[in-house]
């Protein structure tokens, strides 16, 4: 098991790879092109909306509850798995494409909601009213996202837990690669570049659902979409996915408020956190969602065949993973947050002040990287189990935390503060639910897993005080040619790996610590 796992683990991550580096080009011609100013500021808050539901619905609520159930039906009731996933895909399409009628239609509301200050700006007469009509006029053109991209969701749900990880995987290299088409060929010919940013959302989206389909065929799950309200697999996973809403979602929640109160702050704000988030989604989907993507299908089965023992090793598995590999990745974040964006965005339209605002940010969210990567495990182990009651208490308390850390740093720290209470919600968020599963005898730290996460703290704090030792100052950086600081970034991410693994073989641990029986 533990080889099949690292094997799909590792194929998952590489695939991520190359969507989450395309990414980053992605985002660095969106910022060469509109830097951080008020075009990129409406261009990400169009984006972000059908994201947010995509991350809420078609990645989070929906996928968290259908996997358990798909596993259970090819467990139990391997015959009936074909109407299953025909019933679903022909219920979720009808229900997406009536969102996606509202949301084009009701497009200036939804703005107004996710954007108020800018809405109150336009319904005033000021100076960001042209950012609410903007806004209004491009979420038409992203809105439709969600539909495809919760069909392209669903469509590499039924892969994944067929064992097929690489294709669901290297799917969203499509939307980036139709993004940075259209901002490379369309956008600089119009007279405003965020509507050629829009169409290429528009198309990404589409992209992605047609590119699956033929491997749904070769599996023999390409079938013909129906009706299913009142179908019994159908009922399951709406009783499972309206608590599941509010469960492993609660951090794009908690992104998505920061959105809305930093639209009443200083202009440049939405881009700066957006820029930060940007690099924080890099580790956490390279590492964080590939490993919680293959163990969520195991989890389920080993659940569905009654085998408690290997759920809990294969928690264990996910738990050590993201430690080894969450703990360094958060010491970088936050030793090198000038320096990778600097290397990153700090060209064209992006300049070295927005580097250095967006860099406080990032550290922030940094901060909780390894939070964010916790949570993507332990709340499989309570959806592997068909127990979405626990994570939405756990996801309100959360989230209603967050509101809180939200007012009180906000007002002192900025758009800063909307980062660190981010941070701070998920760290609650990953103890609350490690408890969970604690107290219902489902999952506990072993004492291997204990001293492996406190030999890869102490390896990842010593990697740090390596980094700092070598990093140049940033006026240093910024006298740097690009290629230069190329070279010098990839110099201190390369001693800073070698010392954190060396360290981590000082201290005793060899790979069969990752291994489960």
């Amino acid at each position: 098991m533990s080889k099949k796992l690292l094997r799909s683990g590792f194929i998952v991550s590489f695939m991520t790879l190359i969507s989450r580096v395309l990414g980053l080009v992605r985002d660095v011609v969106i910022a060469n092109l509109m830097g951080a100013g008020s075009s990129a500021d409406v261009f990400i808050l169009a984006n972000k909306i059908p994201n947010f539901l995509r991350r809420l619905f078609a990645e989070g609520a929906f996928s968290q509850a259908f996997v358990p159930v798909l596993a259970e039906y090819q467990e139990t009731k391997p015959d009936e798995t074909q109407q299953l996933i025909a019933k679903v895909s022909g219920t979720l399409g009808v229900i997406m494409t009536l969102v996606t009628l509202i949301g084009v239609l009701l497009s200036p509301v939804i703005i107004a909601l996710f954007a108020s200050g800018w809405f109150l700006d336009w319904h005033q007469g000021g100076a960001n009213g042209d950012k609410y009509l903007l806004a209004s006029d491009l979420l038409k053109l992203t809105f439709p996202y969600i539909f495809f991209i919760t069909l392209t969701a669903f469509s590499g749900a039924v892969l994944n837990t067929m064992g097929k990880y690489s294709v669901a995987a290297f799917t969203p290299v499509l939307l980036n690669v139709a993004i940075i088409s259209a901002a490379v060929l369309l956008a600089p010919n119009l007279a405003e570049p965020a509507y050629g940013l829009a169409i290429g959302v528009f198309f990404g989206g589409l992209v992605q659902l047609l590119f699956q389909l033929p491997f749904l065929y070769r599996a023999g799950a390409l079938v013909k979409p129906s009706w299913g309200w009142s179908h019994p697999g159908v009922k399951k996973i709406r009783t499972l996915m309206i608590p599941a809403l509010f469960g492993v979602s609660v951090s794009q929640i908690n992104l998505l408020l920061d959105t809305i109160i930093a639209s009443f702050l200083i202009s440049g704000s939405i881009s700066w956190l957006y820029y930060s988030d940007r690099l924080l989604e890099f580790p956490l989907g390279l590492f964080g969602i590939a490993i919680a993507t293959v163990i969520l299908p195991v989890l389920s089965r080993q659940h569905a065949s009654a085998d408690p023992g290997q759920f809990k090793q294969t928690m264990a598995w996910g738990i050590r993973c993201v430690a080894m590999l969450g703990l360094p990745a958060m010491m970088g974040l936050i030793m090198l947050a000038g320096p990778m964006l600097m290397v990153l965005f700090m060209r064209g339209a992006f300049t070295l002040d927005d580097v250095n605002m967006a860099s406080v940010s990032l550290m922030a969210y940094g901060a909780g990287l390894l939070n964010f990567m916790m949570i993507k495990v332990l709340a499989p182990g309570f959806y592997a189990r068909q127990d979405t009651k626990t994570p939405v208490k756990i996801g309100v308390i959360a989230m209603a935390s967050n509101m809180v850390f939200n007012l009180i740093l906000v007002f002192p720290f900025g758009y800063v503060g909307l980062a660190l209470a981010t941070s701070a919600s998920a760290f609650l968020n990953m103890v609350l639910l490690y408890r969970g599963l604690s107290k219902a005898n489902i999952y506990r730290f072993d004492s291997t897993t204990v001293w492996f996460i406190v030999k890869a703290a102490l390896s990842a704090v010593l990697m740090a005080g390596v980094i700092y030792h070598l990093n140049p100052s940033i006026d240093t950086w910024q006298q740097f040619s690009f290629g230069v600081r190329v070279a010098e970034l990839a110099k201190l991410i390369a001693i800073g790996a070698l010392s954190y693994l060396i360290s981590m073989f000082i201290l005793g641990v060899r790979p069969r610590q990752l291994k489960t029986q």
